[in-house]
């Protein structure tokens, strides 16, 4: 596939990307790269099959080079706190609205953002946009005291013409569709496919996760140029979907049931692609 955008993606596993622009830019999009934090991650022991296979580690070479560490949502698969030092206060943090108060005060440069609203990083401009999911942080075991305190969404990156959407996670809804409308039709998506409903899930999941078709259905609605679907595989925890690989041969069999003419490129873990 030759798009010559410039963007060069590595999956880290799960929901977890580095994104390096053609201008050198370089972004991290929800960067967890061990277990979920205290207490979840106590309570995931104790359930079979929860704990996932370490995620593909960055060089420390990467991570001095990262401009901006942008998070989609509060959750504990997408936002790790144990993570934060780590990646420390040289990069800027991009995240939704009321997400600050979960970092330390430690010199972090942290930019809270609106849906639709953007923000430079020299020459890339990070667009936070809608997804259609929720949010909450459990402080005790099992309660949930901070539903929808802070926002959820996707980003839209755009350099030079060129854009690279992250959807975050997402059900299907109309938001595709505006997404496509304000920024127009999208070089590289980034797409989840592995957290859907199945008999063991409530009915609410999902309708705040995409399954597979619905990931192809999304990617005509953003005349996606080319998707990397994510969410699957030996770095992620299984939430949703029978086995670990089992949405990626889901979306297998749909793409040829569907008849979609949008190209799919597959990432194992810790590979690299440029388009």
């Amino acid at each position: 596939i030759d798009l010559n955008t410039g963007f060069s993606i590595k999956w880290l596993g799960h929901a977890s990307f580095a994104v390096t622009t053609d201008s050198g830019e370089q972004f991290l999009i929800d960067p967890v790269f061990g277990q979920f934090d205290w207490p979840v991650n106590w309570a995931f022991r104790l359930s079979e099959g929860f704990n996932r296979k370490p995620a593909s580690l960055l060089t420390n070479k990467e991570l001095a080079n990262t401009d901006a560490v942008l998070y989609s949502h509060i959750h504990y698969d997408h936002f790790n706190k144990a993570d934060i030092s780590e990646l420390g206060n040289q990069p800027t943090y991009l995240v939704p609205l009321g997400f600050a108060e979960h970092f330390e005060d430690n010199g972090y440069a942290i930019k809270e953002m609106a849906w639709f609203s953007s923000q430079q990083i020299n020459r890339t401009t990070a667009h936070f946009v809608p997804a259609h999911h929720f949010s909450n942080r459990i402080w005790v075991p099992f309660i949930h005291e901070d539903n929808n305190a802070t926002l959820w969404g996707g980003w839209v990156l755009e350099n030079n013409g060129n854009t690279l959407f992250f959807a975050g996670d997402t059900g299907y809804s109309p938001h595709f569709k505006d997404i496509n409308e304000r920024y127009g039709p999208i070089d590289v998506c980034l797409l989840p496919i592995a957290s859907y409903f199945s008999e063991e899930s409530p009915r609410w999941y999902r309708k705040v996760h995409t399954t597979p078709e619905d990931a192809i259905i999304a990617a005509q609605e953003l005349n996606c140029k080319v998707v990397i679907p994510w969410g699957y595989g030996n770095a992620s925890w299984r939430m949703g979907d029978k086995t670990s690989h089992s949405a990626l041969f889901r979306l297998l069999h749909m793409k040829e049931q569907l008849n979609t003419d949008v190209p799919w490129y597959v990432l194992n873990e810790g590979e690299s692609v440029k388009f």
